[in-house]
């Protein structure tokens, strides 16, 4: 414990002064030394393991079989929750570029020293196209009208031409231009020669299905408008098309660029023979909080869940606000000393329950994994996978990681050493 007196506004290794405001007395203060306020007060982090991230860009090349094919990493949403700029870093030397959703995402990176193409999906740029053109971004363009405010924002910048990748919509009716719109959008261009088409791009809605069909559909209209483009005498430059589940699934989706996103988090998608895959992101906690609580006690809000007989019940500092859904309540589990223990009563915003009966050793301070593996004493490790959050929760496993929620510190290891 280290000693603190009151009356300054800097912190300095050797003791602080602490101002209470003006005019007030100054006051002795004792607290601890806190060396990161990240995880030494709460002790729930998730640990991201950059060599694991690494490996699984080169397990998605190797499912390629083609080296003239680039990647573009997804990098949108921070990585799928990751930390976007760290991932960046530690794949910038294994793939083309990276592709993100928004224009705040590409900025963030290349304000974080990435140097590589980064192509914004999310075709919305608001009042953002000086944005686009000053942090070197690629748009994706869907709407006519975007040609112009990126000529000026050019122009208003001094810079040279504008290179976009032009979205269709085959099949996704989300965003992109329509087949049927393709020549009006390239008439639109042509009024445009500060704007270059540097790229082609659609979205395939089923490459994780158990069918081909609506892929294949997609993939055929998306070689007309190639077609319809070359007898415009227009080159495109690089055509990218393939999630992680069509870059591996379907070689005629590979076109130029691939963009894997979740594989090389470490999942595969349905139908997708991708191995070996390494988990990327670990969630851990530590037990704060232990009771024995007698045959019939509620635990929880509501009190909903009863205990059937003695049991030792554990509190975690992590809930809902966290990420950790409350629509796992009752059904997820989590491993303590390298056993699996279940989740009791619902789910609260800051904190967990857990039965540690089975885990007679049990204390408080003791790790328990969220995500990821434990071993327990002489045995084998057991594991919690992001496939099994995402059964519990009812959802898919990106959406699982993407929720970790700020407050949750990222704890980076594996990373790349100069």
């Amino acid at each position: 414990m280290r000693r603190i007196r009151g009356g300054g506004a800097r912190s300095r290794s050797d003791g602080a002064r602490i101002v209470d405001g003006p005019g007030r007395p100054e006051k002795d203060l004792f607290i601890y030394q806190v060396y990161d306020i990240r995880t030494d007060i709460r002790p729930t982090v998730a640990e991201i393991d950059l060599s694991a991230l690494r490996r699984n860009a080169d397990a998605v090349r190797a499912a390629l079989r083609d080296p003239g094919v680039g990647m573009l990493a997804v990098l949108k949403a921070d990585a799928y929750g990751h930390g976007a700029v760290a991932c960046a870093r530690a794949l910038e030397r294994k793939v083309w570029g990276f592709a993100v959703s928004l224009v705040e995402e590409g900025v963030e990176l290349r304000r974080g020293g990435i140097e590589a193409p980064i192509v914004v999906l999310g075709c919305f740029y608001g009042l953002s196209h000086r944005d686009v053109v000053a942090y070197r971004l690629t748009p994706v363009v869907a709407d006519a009208q975007d040609l112009g405010r990126l000529q000026r924002a050019a122009q208003e910048l001094g810079g040279a031409r504008v290179g976009i990748h032009l979205k269709l919509d085959t099949g996704m009716s989300r965003l992109g231009v329509r087949p049927e719109r393709l020549d009006d959008f390239i008439a639109a261009l042509r009024e445009h020669p500060g704007v270059e088409l540097t790229g082609l791009c659609t979205h395939l809605s089923d490459a994780d299905g158990a069918s081909a069909e609506l892929t294949e559909e997609q993939l055929t209209r998306l070689r007309q408008c190639q077609d319809r483009l070359a007898a415009l005498g227009i080159r495109p430059g690089v055509t990218h098309v393939a999630n992680t589940a069509a870059a591996v699934r379907y070689p005629r989706a590979r076109f130029d660029l691939v963009r894997p996103g979740i594989g090389i988090f470490g999942v595969a998608p349905d139908y997708t023979e991708l191995s070996p895959l390494w988990p990327v992101m670990a969630l851990r906690t530590r037990i704060i909080a232990l009771r024995e609580v007698p045959k019939g006690t509620g635990v929880s809000y509501g009190s909903s869940m009863r205990t059937c007989a003695p049991m030792r019940v554990a509190t975690l500092p992590l809930g809902y606000a966290d990420g950790y859904t409350r629509r796992m309540s009752g059904r997820a589990q989590v491993l303590c000393g390298g056993r699996r223990c279940a989740v009791l009563g619902p789910i609260t915003m800051d904190m967990t329950m857990i039965d540690v009966t089975a885990v007679p050793t049990a204390a408080l301070g003791d790790e328990v994994v969220v995500l990821g593996s434990q071993r327990p004493p002489g045995g084998e490790p057991e594991t919690i996978t992001l496939s099994e959050l995402a059964q519990w929760a009812g959802t898919i496993p990106w959406e699982i990681c993407c929720t970790i929620s700020k407050r949750v510190p990222r704890v980076y290891v594996g990373e790349v050493r100069p």
